[in-house]
């Protein structure tokens, strides 16, 4: 495996913040995992970078692993600082930006044009581009930057499904972008060896892992559950809602404060270690996720993975890697959703045995599958064969 380059800065940030990881994230852990104990970190700061001796690497790289848990990285980044002054020639090696960090920045391109490195870019999705409506003010126009810039200086491009993929190349082609080297490369579910516990609520509950933010669609879940709240009061199924409050929470959260209904029924959990998560999914009727738009969509296969039947959106991408197990509504039939939701609540309900049978063909994804794709890429690009 040849030596490469890991963009940390994000981790940095992130951590340094106390921030909990995101998914994007926990895939660029990942990468720290595989190609950790052979690369080298890299640290950008304004319109330059820096890289680090493979023992600073080697520190920051644990350190990124905790979480950011293990105090400052502060030590590390100015020990590499001094010691690593003369390590910055690069021209050649592989670097790997795993979270679209940077890239919206043209100084970030011509940087790394100057120092002749051979950039790997994870795409995660286009989704401020296809469903600006869901995002920030300006984030289309910095997206379309950040993918513009991308596939202008990759030498490879890693996406994380073939939807996001066909999104990609779509894009390039209505732009006239030529299109560098790429390969679908599937997420996997991480999850701790869980020790078995019992159930966190005495009543059937369904689950929902997600930020909280327009695009997941919560809103029209707690809908759902204020019509419960009405009919059936304490009878009915519970709610937990599993993320970080994301961006425009506000209507969603005032909603949960406000509703003495929903309230009752509906549990927010907003930090929740990886061993509760387990616990969660293991005992409840269903995950739901009738997000508006997704890239790949981890929580149905972290679910999939842990045995429980899902509810989703009928997306595109999901089909790609669960195939006809979940049960797929129309992400605005409001009224569907109500009615499955609650032929799943009962203890046996026959809707969740059947998806259970299907469930026995599945297979989750691997980290093990992801990187043999993306070794293979770097093999291709290293003999010139892509």
């Amino acid at each position: 495996m040849p030596e490469v380059l890991i963009d940390v800065t994000r981790l940095v940030h992130r951590f340094t913040n106390k921030r909990l990881p995101t998914g994007v994230d926990r895939v660029s852990l990942a990468y720290i995992r595989h190609y950790g104990p052979n690369a080298r970190a890299v640290l950008r700061h304004k319109t330059g970078k820096f890289v680090f001796r493979r023992t600073e690497s080697s520190s920051l790289f644990a350190w990124a692993q905790a979480l950011g848990k293990a105090g400052s990285p502060l030590p590390i980044i100015y020990k590499g600082l001094v010691a690593g002054c003369l390590m910055q020639r690069v021209a050649g090696q592989f670097l790997f930006n795993t979270g679209h960090s940077g890239l919206e920045s043209d100084a970030y391109v011509l940087m790394l044009q100057q120092q002749r490195v051979r950039p790997v870019f994870m795409v995660h999705d286009l989704i401020p581009i296809t469903h600006p409506q869901y995002c920030r003010a300006g984030e289309q126009a910095r997206h379309m930057t950040r993918l513009r810039n991308a596939v202008r200086v990759a030498s490879g491009i890693v996406c994380n499904s073939q939807d996001t993929l066909q999104g990609l190349q779509s894009l390039c082609e209505s732009r006239g972008w030529a299109m560098p080297p790429a390969v679908v490369a599937l997420l996997a579910p991480e999850f701790v060896d869980a020790v078995p516990a019992a159930s966190p609520a005495q009543v059937p509950y369904f689950v929902f892992v997600s930020t909280i933010e327009p695009r997941k669609n919560h809103r029209m879940l707690l809908n759902i559950w204020l019509k419960l709240a009405t009919q059936l009061g304490d009878a009915a199924p519970r709610l937990v809602i599993i993320g970080q409050k994301g961006w425009d929470y506000g209507a969603v959260m005032d909603l949960l404060a406000h509703s003495e209904g929903l309230q009752r029924l509906v549990i927010h959990v907003p930090d929740c270690t990886d061993a509760d998560l387990v616990n969660y999914l293991r005992h409840a009727q269903a995950l739901l996720f009738p997000s508006f738009a997704e890239g790949y969509g981890m929580p149905v296969v972290e679910a999939l993975a842990q045995g429980l039947p899902v509810i989703a959106s009928d997306l595109p991408v999901f089909r790609e890697f669960a195939g006809r197990i979940p049960d797929y509504i129309d992400v605005n039939d409001e009224d569907q959703w109500a009615l499955t939701i609650a032929s799943y609540a009962g203890i046996d309900s026959r809707p969740r045995q059947a998806q259970l049978a299907r469930m026995a063909d599945f297979v989750a994804p691997t980290w093990a599958a992801h990187f043999a794709k993306v070794d293979g890429l770097l093999a291709d690009l290293t003999t010139g064969t892509s």
